[in-house]
């Protein structure tokens, strides 16, 4: 498996000339005249649209967040790096019209095969009422070996030096799968004392103790050993990127296991996108495909980092066992006696199921109850807990709430 990757690039750089050609005849249409809008070149354009677009790419979406209604004004937004490390970046979404302090948020966002610009939506809504910062992950084939090593203890290390950066008085929000390091981060500054340890933090869909509800991403990662992982899904970056050489788990196979796992609904997707565009609904067609570019841009993850968390986050669940180190420092959540706790779970999420995150109050024994919530949306799944309508409506005042009784 380890020349997998560059098997995938050469069947890419087969299809290019085609996709390019396709993106050519599109360009034309204008030129067409009244003809563009006749059904059969309605049709053809269609499918040459639905072919050129079905394609992974590797570098990060533009989050696209230009303004926001914050008060009773709507405020220009602007992206700039607080602070720049190899496999990844502080982003900070200034907005220089707002006069008002507002709470610093820190949004720890997934390492798992897609960019941060999957929570852009959740960095929107809290852009309303708080200075908000991400986690802006690199790709790891571009990242030249000569940065090391990023394994889990790496990740923790990086939510820590990012608190750091923000100072003093800042809430933390985390996402998914990066609830279990970003807990182990407020733990070790605790137990330090540190100056920067966060006031409050919000755990949203983590999988804090897998075993309280096991789903099929659970099962997955726990029928085969994780020699079978290190032999079978791990592959060397090509040459003819920056981090040649470095051993990842590709994205794209990541990308495809998702996908495997409901493969007729993306199906179906792309040929009501076909006959949208083939009946001219531009507007219809568009959400599809905007859909897609973000769910199509890949990210590979450094060996290191994939291989220890399927092995310390989902095979033996060290952190809701009380066994899990980081730089050979035991993670005791027990230390948190001053960072207020919310727990947020999707009732039909089927990626950390209901008990997996909400798992963390019983860690954190230091913890007096009023400092403690816990919320249980209805009604949606694993990504309805930090997108969309519900996210917005219901699930985000629960978050604001918090860091405003914290602030």
């Amino acid at each position: 498996m380890r020349m997998l990757y560059s098997g995938y690039q050469a069947w890419n750089d087969m299809l290019a000339p085609a996709r390019l050609g396709a993106e050519w005849a599109l360009s034309l249409r204008h030129t067409m005249g009244p003809m563009a809008d006749w059904a059969m070149p309605r049709r053809m354009f269609a499918l040459m649209d639905v072919f050129q677009g079905a394609k992974l790419t590797h570098k990060r979406p533009a989050y696209d967040i230009r303004t926001v209604q914050s008060g009773n004004a709507e405020v220009a937004v602007r992206e700039e790096i607080a602070l720049e490390l190899p496999f990844g970046d502080l982003l900070h979404f200034a907005k220089d019209e707002v006069e008002v302090e507002q709470p610093r948020v820190l949004v720890v966002a997934p390492m798992s095969g897609h960019f941060s610009t999957l929570l852009r939506s959740t960095v929107a809504t809290l852009l309303r009422d708080h200075d908000v910062y991400i986690t802006d992950w690199k790709n790891a084939r571009d990242v030249p070996l000569s940065a090391g090593r990023f394994g889990f203890d790496d990740y923790v290390d990086y939510v820590i030096r990012f608190l750091q950066e923000l100072g003093e008085g800042a809430h933390l929000v985390s996402v998914c799968q990066p609830c279990v390091p970003a807990m182990a981060a407020v733990s070790l500054m605790s137990e330090d004392q540190d100056k920067a340890t966060p006031r409050s933090m919000t755990l949203m869909g983590g999988p804090i103790d897998p075993n309280a509800a096991p789903t099929v991403v659970n099962d997955l990662a726990n029928e085969k050993p994780i020699k079978w992982f290190e032999e079978n899904l791990i592959s060397v970056v090509p040459f003819r990127y920056a981090g040649r050489g470095r051993e990842v788990y590709p994205g794209f196979l990541q990308l495809s296991a998702f996908m495997s796992m409901n493969m007729e609904r993306h199906g179906a997707q792309h040929r009501e996108l076909y006959q949208l565009l083939a009946d001219g609904n531009e507007g219809g067609a568009d959400k599809i495909k905007s859909f897609y570019r973000e769910y199509f841009a890949v990210l590979d993850m450094t060996k290191e980092f994939y291989l220890e968390t399927v092995d310390m986050v989902f095979q033996r669940t060290l952190l809701s066992k009380g066994e899990l180190t980081v730089r050979g420092r035991p993670i005791n959540p027990g230390a948190i006696r001053k960072t207020a706790l919310l727990t947020v779970e999707g009732e039909r999420d089927d990626v950390c199921a209901v008990g997996q995150t909400s798992a963390a109050h019983a860690l954190c024994t230091g913890l007096r109850p009023h400092l403690k919530r816990h919320h249980l949306q209805p009604g949606v799944g694993h990504y309805g807990v930090f997108s969309g309508s519900k996210w917005e409506k219901q699930v985000y005042p629960q978050v604001r709430n918090m860091i405003l009784a914290m602030n």
